[in-house]
C-alpha cells in the first residue's frame, strides 16, 4: 500500500524528468551530440585520422553512445512507472532501434556494418528537429497520391518513348535504337541535361551532327527540322513543367495537412497538461486539507488525554 506522504515525491521525480526532456537546453544538447556523432563518422573515413587518433575517436564515439543511452533512459523515466509509453511514439522507436543496433557486440568482421550503423545516427536529426519531422511526415503521407502522379508520368514516358523509337530509331540508334534506350534518353532530357545535343542530332541528321567518328553505327541518317523541336519541347513542357509540378503540389498539400495535425497535437497536449496541472493542484489542496484535519484531530486527542 502506497502512503500519501510518498505521492508528492513520486510526482516530483517524474515532473523533473519531464521538464528536462521538454527543456530547450536538453533538446539543443541532443542536436549538438548528433551533429558531433556525424563529424566523428566523417573523420573515420580518413585513414590518416584513424591511424593517428584512432583511440581518441573510439573514446569519443563511446561517450556519444553513452549520451544517447542516457537520453533514452531520461525520456523513459519521464513516463514514471510506465516507461513503455516511450515506445508508443514511432520516432522514439526509430531512435531506440538505432541506438540498440550500435550496442550490438559486432566483431571485427562486421566493421563496415558498424560504421554504416553509426552514420545512421545522423538521421536522428529527423526526430530532434520538429520541422524535419513535419517534412518527413508530409513525404510519407503524400506517397499514395504521388503513386497516381507516377502512373501518369510513366504513361507520358512510355508514349513518348515508343514515338521516339519509331521516329528517331534509325537516325539515332544510340539514343533511340530501342525502347529502353529511348526511355533512358527521355529521362536525361526531362532533367535538362544535354538535351540540346540530342535534339540537334535529330534536327540535322546523325550524318551531320552527333556521330563524328561513329558513322558506322548510323542505320539511316534523316533530319527532322520541325518534328524534332516539336517532339522534345512538348515532352519537356508536359513532363517537366506540368507533371513534376503535380508532385510539388501533392507534397505541399501534405505538408499543410501535417502542419495542421502537428498544431492540433500540440494544442491537445497543452490541454492535457493543463488538466493534469489542475488535477495535481486539486490533489495538493486535498492533501493540505487532510494535513490540517489530522493536526486538529491530534490537538483534540492531546486535549482529551
Amino acid at each position: 500500500m502506497v502512503r500519501i506522504s510518498e505521492l508528492p515525491c513520486t510526482y516530483s521525480m517524474n515532473e523533473t524528468l519531464h521538464k528536462i526532456v521538454i527543456s530547450s537546453w536538453f533538446q539543443n544538447s541532443i542536436i549538438g551530440v548528433i551533429l558531433f556523432a556525424g563529424v566523428l563518422v566523417g573523420l573515420e573515413t580518413s585513414p590518416f585520422m584513424v591511424d593517428r587518433y584512432g583511440a581518441i575517436l573510439k573514446t569519443l564515439d563511446a561517450i556519444v553512445l553513452s549520451l544517447f543511452v542516457l537520453e533514452i533512459i531520461i525520456k523513459m523515466g519521464a513516463h514514471g512507472n510506465r516507461p513503455w509509453r516511450y515506445l508508443r511514439d514511432p520516432w522514439n522507436v526509430f531512435d531506440f532501434a538505432i541506438v540498440a543496433v550500435c550496442l550490438l557486440p559486432l566483431g571485427s568482421q562486421f566493421v563496415v556494418v558498424l560504421r554504416l550503423v553509426r552514420i545512421l545516427r545522423v538521421l536522428r536529426l529527423l526526430t530532434a528537429l520538429p520541422r524535419l519531422r513535419i517534412l518527413v511526415g508530409a513525404l510519407l503521407k503524400s506517397i499514395p497520391s504521388m503513386g497516381y502522379v507516377g502512373v501518369l508520368l510513366f504513361l507520358h514516358f512510355y508514349i513518348y518513348g515508343v514515338m521516339g523509337t519509331f521516329i528517331f530509331g534509325k537516325n539515332d540508334p544510340i539514343h533511340f535504337g530501342s525502347l529502353g534506350a529511348s526511355l533512358l534518353t527521355l529521362f536525361q532530357v526531362v532533367t535538362l541535361e544535354g538535351w540540346v545535343e540530342v535534339l540537334r542530332t535529330q534536327m540535322f541528321g546523325s550524318a551531320h551532327y552527333g556521330y563524328e567518328g561513329m558513322q558506322h553505327l548510323i542505320v539511316q541518317s534523316q533530319a527532322f527540322p520541325l518534328g524534332a523541336p516539336l517532339f522534345f519541347i512538348s515532352f519537356i513542357v508536359i513532363g517537366g513543367m506540368i507533371i513534376l509540378n503535380l508532385f510539388i503540389g501533392v507534397i505541399l498539400n501534405s505538408m499543410q495537412e501535417s502542419q495542421a495535425e502537428s498544431e492540433a497535437l500540440v494544442k491537445q497536449q497543452e490541454g492535457v497538461a493543463s488538466v493534469i496541472a489542475e488535477d495535481i493542484s486539486a490533489i495538493e489542496c486535498q492533501l493540505d486539507d487532510l494535513k490540517r484535519q489530522l493536526a486538529v484531530l491530534r490537538q483534540r486527542v492531546g486535549t482529551n488525554t
